[in-house]
């Protein structure tokens, strides 16, 4: 949306350049945070939750996306109408409140259709959908879908769980897993290394990234269907849940990180499917974008740290993430044999890139094709980076304790990202001694049923190895 206003009317704050990327016309990508009560929703308290507690966070949940005179992109406050955001869906087959039935299908397909739904421009990028219905999973579900400009899963997750209190004690500040639990690769890690070893890999890490993104296109398999990107994909979300106990006890047995332990069990999963669907795809080429936050942090901040414009400790607001890209190993006879050897090539393949100056080489390059060809040129060479890929993997250290809102207590935890012009999107969270995997699949391409189980067999067939090794 392209508004002129005067200058004293244009706010200080610009639009940063991965904002401006994440809201173009080449790409529109949204974060929903899935909140899962424990007890039926009582929204009579939602309009002065949202007024008192969630748009006091920061100033863009109450600001819309504007150019200046210059054509530069800002954020410009305006008067929020929260009941324009509020969304209360009443499903066609509604049973009886006496009926014991679940309406997990309704659900999917209310998730599957606000995934797609761009928000409106004119208003601040953000709403909530309170579904009052119960699943396998809930009593009812919140869902908040915010668009990526506004921040990134660290940021938009940090906010969400600000609103949240302990349930156990509400006057006690949530803890998270301990340092040694790591989910995500560190990037202050890139420069420990010695200098003249990690030149030659850098640099052609750095290349391929650039061949990835323009020319290099991943292979036509079960999990990319190299469909039309004019509009957003058709998704439809899943999920499987896993014990951490689990995660560790590998972790433990093959000395190696819950990082390593997660990439090698989701890149084992994703090979089984493709697999089961066309055999000859289990060696094709694949690749994932791994996602990892920039910041020089463990754990969130307040949010309050985070917003202020003199933060100095590396966990301001905002989008500050980078790609990695880790080929998917092929499931070779051997593979199968020997499942651990996906978590060892993930682990040095990971190892490797954290080391390399690729990714801030490659931030370098995004910000020149931003000053000699503009912001949508940048975001077209995000928007070929991502549909050249044939996943995205992204994760987020959550809360030990349950937690609630407005006494109400959530029992699961999750987030998805949906816009991407991937076929396959995953996410993983922690939440109370759990690991959450939620995966965004293209409708009508990919059996979410199927990927679900070849998930779960994935983690039977790693435990089973590595506790065979320990013997």
């Amino acid at each position: 949306m392209k508004n002129d206003f005067d200058e004293e009317e244009i706010p200080a704050e610009p639009v940063s350049p991965t904002g401006q990327y994440l809201n173009s016309t080449s790409l529109c990508v949204y974060i929903l945070g899935v909140l899962e009560s424990d007890v039926p929703i009582d929204d009579s308290h939602t309009l002065s939750l949202l007024q008192h507690v969630f748009l006091p966070i920061n100033t863009r949940f109450s600001s819309i996306m504007t150019r200046d005179k210059n054509g530069e992109k800002k954020w410009m406050k305006v008067e929020v109408k929260l009941e324009d955001h509020i969304k209360v869906p009443k499903f066609p087959n509604e049973k009886s409140s006496s009926s014991l039935l679940l309406y997990d299908e309704d659900v999917d397909e209310y998730m599957s259709k606000i995934a797609m739904e761009y928000l409106p421009q004119n208003r601040p990028l953000w709403e909530i959908h309170i579904i009052k219905y119960p699943t396998r999973n809930a009593a009812g579900t919140l869902v908040f879908k915010l668009h990526h400009a506004l921040g990134d899963g660290y940021s938009l997750m940090g906010a969400l769980l600000s609103c949240l209190q302990r349930l156990d004690n509400p006057n006690l500040p949530f803890t998270l897993p301990s340092s040694n639990k790591k989910l995500l690769p560190k990037s202050s890690t890139i420069f420990k290394n010695n200098i003249f070893s990690s030149a030659f890999h850098s640099m052609s890490d750095f290349g391929w990234s650039i061949l990835k993104s323009s020319l290099v296109e991943d292979d036509h398999t079960p999990i990319r269907s190299c469909g039309e990107d004019n509009k957003l994909r058709q998704v439809t979300i899943s999920s499987v849940t896993f014990s951490f106990d689990h995660i560790k006890e590998v972790k433990s047995l093959l000395g190696v990180s819950i990082n390593d332990v997660l990439a090698g069990l989701i890149f084992l999963g994703i090979r089984l499917y493709m697999q089961d669907i066309d055999l000859k795809s289990r060696n094709s080429q694949s690749t994932a974008l791994v996602l990892f936050n920039t910041r020089n942090i463990r754990g969130y901040k307040s949010v309050k740290e985070m917003v202020e414009k003199s933060n100095n400790n590396g966990a301001s607001w905002g989008n500050r993430f980078a790609f990695l890209h880790v080929p998917i190993p092929e499931l070779s006879d051997s593979k199968y044999a020997n499942p651990l050897e996906f978590i060892w090539d993930a682990q040095k393949e990971i190892t490797r890139k954290k080391s390399s100056w690729a990714t801030p080489l490659t931030a370098m390059f995004l910000n020149m094709v931003k000053r000699l060809r503009g912001s949508e040129a940048a975001a077209r060479y995000v928007h070929s980076t991502l549909r050249n890929s044939s996943t995205t993997v992204s994760s987020i250290i959550g809360p030990v304790e349950q937690m609630a809102l407005a006494n109400h207590p959530i029992k699961g935890l999750y987030f998805m990202v949906v816009g991407p012009p991937e076929s396959l999107t995953i996410t993983i969270m922690s939440y109370i001694g759990k690991l959450r995997i939620a995966f965004g699949l293209e409708k009508g391409f990919m059996d979410k049923e199927k990927f679900k189980l070849c998930m779960e067999k994935s983690l039977e067939m790693i435990i089973s190895a590595a506790r065979n090794i320990s013997t």
